[in-house]
């Protein structure tokens, strides 16, 4: 009986301790939101945005509240992945608030990731993994930031990922600290409170995008560090597929890739097509969640060819899907021209 009680007290501990870092976390939101109107940080539209009223932007500078409070909770835990995140954090809402040069972002971007690769132990890889996995990261970040373009699907999109690194971290391997995961998820279902509406109340801004992908990657490298199995990166293959084929969709068209555009599958959809944001933002949660179970289901215990196949299928099933949408809104495609 007495185990019982233990174990019961443990766990109301837990929701005592998560129920008051929600509830900072709202709070610490609300008065972001105080400020941001205050000083007019405000996303307003213009020819390429989906959305068409003002809207507060910034609004996912919570992911960072959620770290940096589970940072000082928890015995400042990790803190080369704290500075990294700080740091990129910070460059990212001076991008929000006015367009730094190019050179400033990606030159903090990556020593946030060397930071964070410290951090994770790349450092003990050879060097050679060790920079693809930074040109791999930094792009990761960069897509993630352009992926942010309706409401809901940065939210929809980490909380499936979240919630999968936590059922690995529970039931599979113990490759990072739980407590980050929760605490980082709170911040994700605080945003999406705000966030995954018809009419938003804000915008998660480069800040929110960049950071809690930032998050995910330093969750993802230290998956992949504790299994050595590096197909765990298909936990973002929906986002990596709309993201490398849209790029190379752009090139075709000789676009400048690093400029904000409308050419994402889900822009055609959300845009053109006029399905609403949080149908397309549930529908991409939706399939990366189906890709997490088989990942979860089957990658441990398989070869490398299942990886391949799976990246091999979602890539046809998207090309087909993009070609028919682009011949239905009147565009040239990659393939029918």
């Amino acid at each position: 009986m007495k185990v019982y009680e233990k174990q019961y007290d443990l766990f109301m501990n837990e929701i005592i301790r998560y129920s008051i870092t929600g509830i900072i976390l709202i709070a610490l939101e609300l008065l972001y939101f105080k400020i941001a109107d205050h000083f007019n940080i405000i996303d307003k539209p213009n020819q390429r945005s989906s959305h068409s009223i003002p809207t507060i932007r910034g609004g996912g500078i919570v992911f960072l509240f959620a770290i940096l409070l589970w940072f000082v909770m928890n015995n400042f835990t990790y803190p080369w992945f704290v500075l990294g995140a700080f740091l990129i954090a910070v460059v990212s809402f001076m991008d929000d608030l006015g367009e730094q040069p190019a050179k400033l972002r990606l030159t903090i971007q990556l020593l946030a990731f060397l930071l964070m690769g410290w951090e994770a132990g790349l450092n003990d890889q050879p060097i050679w993994i060790s920079m693809i996995m930074l040109i791999v990261g930094v792009g990761t970040i960069n897509a993630f930031n352009f992926m942010d373009g309706i409401n809901g699907i940065t939210g929809i999109y980490s909380l499936v990922n979240m919630f999968t690194f936590l059922i690995i971290n529970r039931s599979l391997v113990n490759f990072t600290n739980e407590n980050l995961l929760i605490s980082s998820t709170l911040g994700v279902l605080v945003f999406l409170f705000y966030n995954f509406r018809k009419k938003a109340r804000c915008f998660a801004g480069d800040i929110g995008s960049v950071t809690i992908a930032f998050i995910q990657l330093f969750l993802l490298i230290q998956l992949i560090q504790s299994t050595g199995n590096y197909g765990w990166i298909f936990l973002f293959l929906i986002y990596g597929t709309d993201s490398v084929i849209t790029i190379v969709y752009r090139l075709t068209r000789r676009e400048n890739i690093f400029k904000a555009h409308r050419s994402h599958l889900y822009q055609y959809f959300s845009n053109e097509l006029g399905v609403s944001h949080l149908t397309v933002s549930l529908i991409y949660g939706a399939l990366q969640l189906v890709i997490n179970i088989l990942l979860f289901l089957f990658l441990v215990t398989s070869s490398i060819w299942f990886s391949l196949i799976l990246m091999l299928i979602v890539g046809i099933v998207y090309l087909i899907i993009r070609e028919k949408t682009l011949k239905k809104i009147g565009i040239k495609g990659l393939i029918v021209r």
